[in-house]
């Protein structure tokens, strides 16, 4: 077949000849992304990890970036490693965290959600008293070891913790929870006074000894975490 023929004023592409022409175009461009507009939601489809589409992408954001620091310290987080993991543009990326300190501070919001809920946890599991301190105690230090990029990160990036209010009943974050069952351990006639430097002595000492073991001080042993995290304040 004639791959094309001519008229006066066109001419006329047919069978072969039009494949082939064609073919030459794609060499040339990509005719299914060169015209496609611009979308910040849009993947990478040289990605890795194959990426194609992200219901929640602020959310993929975000366990990308708790990924990285579970490896390395959060001071090494890359919104653009973040980006090219995930499988989208950085300009995505951008338009949910505008920067690295932004992302951060979700990051450290869903640190403190996650130690909530390993609180949570380990109270359903314990009878209320002095024993369901002592195992917050060690719960504590134990998500520090588990968490130990994270838990830094919460430390330093945070909110200040509400320490120093004497009734912590309407408040149900991390601190808050340690200091209610604290406080249900304390005589009822514990003076509010009393019962601040109660919480300021739990917390020192359970992230005191957090922070001994993540620094290499002591050793990760639960015979000596269990001893130090006792009653012998009270």
């Amino acid at each position: 077949m004639t791959p094309f023929v001519t008229t006066p004023r066109i001419a006329v592409f047919t069978g072969l000849g039009m494949e082939i022409i064609l073919a030459a175009c794609c060499l040339r461009r990509n005719v299914y992304t060169d015209n496609m507009p611009m979308n910040d939601n849009s993947v990478n489809m040289n990605a890795q990890g194959g990426n194609y589409h992200h219901g929640d992408l602020r959310a993929a954001l975000i366990e990308e970036g708790l990924a990285q620091i579970s490896n390395s310290p959060a001071e090494k987080v890359s919104l653009r490693k973040i980006a090219r993991n995930v499988g989208v543009s950085a300009t995505a990326v951008y338009r949910h965290f505008p920067n690295k300190a932004a992302l951060l501070g979700a990051l450290c919001g869903v640190g403190s959600v996650k130690l909530s809920d390993t609180f949570r946890d380990a109270l359903s599991k314990t009878p209320a008293g002095i024993d369901a301190f002592e195992i917050m105690g060690r719960t504590y230090v134990r998500f520090a070891i588990d968490n130990p990029s994270l838990f830094r990160l919460m430390m330093t990036k945070a909110p200040r913790a509400e320490v120093l209010q004497p009734n912590q009943a309407k408040e149900t974050g991390a601190f808050a929870m340690l200091s209610n069952t604290l406080g249900d351990v304390l005589p009822k006639d514990t003076p509010p006074e009393l019962q601040m430097v109660k919480r300021l002595q739990a917390w020192s000492i359970v992230h005191g000894l957090s922070m001994l073991i993540l620094d290499g001080q002591l050793p990760d042993d639960e015979k000596m975490i269990a001893a130090v995290v006792s009653r012998s304040f009270l």
